[in-house]
């Protein structure tokens, strides 16, 4: 084990910080004499609990030796305000008479470590700092690692935000318009949408949903979009019309499905659109269907092709594909099934039917402003509770 594995070592007795909480001078000044027999040179003192917590809020300290009654704020009160301050606090001994022991009781259950009546053999309290600091440097050292995760993991969630497209405005072209979000349940996800220029009049568009969550969904959900995007690009510099999406789901299952011992599995949407004509090609792997966009009319629903397996079930799957032509104002919705099963405090799912009805009259809108508005109802109906999966959603408009 290398010492960074090993973490620091514990704090020698001379550097610990100690402050002591004592009203009365005689008491004070004992614990400063048995506390330098023990090795301990760095003690400050203070007379009552308010100078105390004027003393924390200075600087740090690794241990408190607090007494209880005091005049001003007394032990008890000391410690309220530590709990209440919802920062970390240094740990605390009281040092209480044998007849306070219910004000001790009363102490432990406000967060205090152990307490020692006046009365306390210097082997005890060399006992009792022991215990207490080491396990301070433990707890010190959780925070540092936890610190340094969430650090990692900020770090990957932004990395793979950058994998998918944010400038709508430049990649849409001609009469075609399009806007995507992506929220991950935690730090990183499995969701994935992609939005990709090929040429003046073909777009790719994609949107998918990875098997699990976290890390390993998050590599999974890159390596698919690699996959897609590289054979998306091939097939395009082969055909001069749209590409067949199904070739490239077949291409992307049989790589993902090569020993694939993880069970993971991608489902998905994959198509082609015309921005001059409005022409889309699209192809569907065990995902949600799509939501038809019309002005004047219901939203409807579309299963791309026939309905067939995620990605990565098995080699050698065969995805058909489907060809409508969107016409004027028309437009398209693709999500995950992080906003149909998104849950509220009763967990109660949002369900299809529901964002369907706050897809009524949206036909003719603006991209942006139909993810907008699906987003906000999510919102309000979860009513604060916690997201249970990533929620993706992309919508495009034809202008004609």
């Amino acid at each position: 084990m290398s010492v960074a594995e090993a973490g620091p070592a514990a704090t020698p007795a001379a550097a610990v910080e100690v402050l002591v909480v004592d009203d009365s001078s005689f008491n004070r000044l004992l614990l400063k004499r048995r506390l330098a027999e023990l090795g301990y040179e760095t003690v400050t003192m203070v007379t009552n609990g308010r100078e105390a917590l004027a003393a924390m809020q200075a600087r740090a300290f690794d241990v408190v030796l607090l007494d209880l009654e005091m005049p001003e704020l007394d032990g008890i009160g000391v410690l309220e305000h530590m709990r209440a301050s919802g920062k970390p606090e240094p740990p605390v001994i009281v040092i209480s008479a044998l007849s306070d022991l219910s004000g001790v009781v009363r102490c432990i259950e406000l967060g205090a470590e152990d307490y020692l009546p006046k009365s306390f053999d210097p082997p005890l309290l060399r006992a009792r700092l022991s215990a207490i600091l080491e396990k301070k440097r433990l707890r010190d050292l959780a925070a540092e690692r936890l610190a340094a995760l969430e650090a990692e993991l900020e770090s990957a969630r932004q990395a793979q935000l950058s994998l998918v497209p944010h400038d709508f405005a430049g990649i849409g072209c001609g009469r075609l318009s399009l806007h995507a979000v992506m929220v991950p349940a935690r730090q990183v996800g499995g969701d994935l949408y992609d939005a990709l220029r090929l040429d003046d009049r073909r777009l790719l568009f994609a949107i998918g949903d990875v098997s699990g969550k976290g890390a390993p969904a998050a590599l999974t959900m890159a390596r698919t979009l690699g996959l897609m995007r590289a054979a998306a690009r091939r097939l395009a510099a082969a055909e001069p019309g749209l590409p067949d999406p199904g070739v490239i789901l077949a291409l992307t299952n049989d790589d993902l499905a090569m020993e694939n011992d993880s069970q993971t599995f991608v489902t998905g949407i994959l198509g082609f659109v015309d921005a001059a004509t409005g022409e889309v090609r699209m192809a569907s792997a065990g995902h949600d269907p799509v939501a038809l966009l019309a002005p004047g009319a219901p939203p409807r629903l579309l299963q791309p092709g026939q309905r067939r397996p995620a990605l990565g079930v098995m080699e050698g799957l065969v995805f058909p594909s489907d060809r409508l032509t969107l016409a004027p104002g028309e437009g398209l919705l693709l999500y995950t099934d992080g906003v149909t099963e998104a849950e509220d405090r009763a967990q109660r799912f949002y369900t299809r039917e529901r964002l369907i009805a706050q897809l009524e009259g949206q036909g003719g809108a603006a991209p942006e402003a139909i993810i907008a508005r699906v987003i906000a109802d999510l919102d309000a109906f979860a009513q604060g509770a916690p997201q249970a999966d990533d929620i993706t959603a992309l919508a495009l408009r034809y202008a004609g």
